[in-house]
């Protein structure tokens, strides 16, 4: 059974999730518990290094995962790359979304109003 960590701050939508089913083969979501989820999401900008914060969110994945399992990692550049170097150190694969932006603009009350949809095209793993 192959597991997907989310390390991000989103929901995953129904495309991602059938998509990580299929290409990723995976079977088990596994998301942040809500106090790391809350530190994921919620990374100070005037902390220099992110170590010391992060030992809760690394003990958590290196406590549920196994070899091979995928850990979606997404959010403040300085986390993810510790994420990312963490993890493939635990032999698990990092992958982060790639969508496609479709942009529609309006005009109303002569403003125009312009509106971004992001639609998910695949996952990419870190190299």
């Amino acid at each position: 059974m192959k597991q997907l960590f989310l390390l991000f701050s989103h929901t995953l939508t129904k495309e991602q999730i059938k998509d990580a089913k299929n290409s990723l083969q995976v079977d088990n979501f596994i998301s942040l518990p809500k106090d790391l989820q809350s530190l994921w999401s919620n990374i100070p900008a005037n902390i220099n290094i992110l170590d010391d914060y992060l030992q809760p969110i690394k003990k958590f994945v290196k406590s549920k995962a196994n070899q091979e399992d995928i850990a979606l990692i997404q959010g403040d550049f300085g986390a993810v790359y510790e994420m990312v170097n963490f993890v493939k150190d635990l032999n698990i694969i990092p992958v982060y979304a790639t969508t496609k932006r479709e942009t529609k603009e309006t005009k109303k009350d002569n403003k125009i109003i312009k509106t971004s949809v992001f639609k998910h095209i695949q996952y990419r793993k870190y190299k």
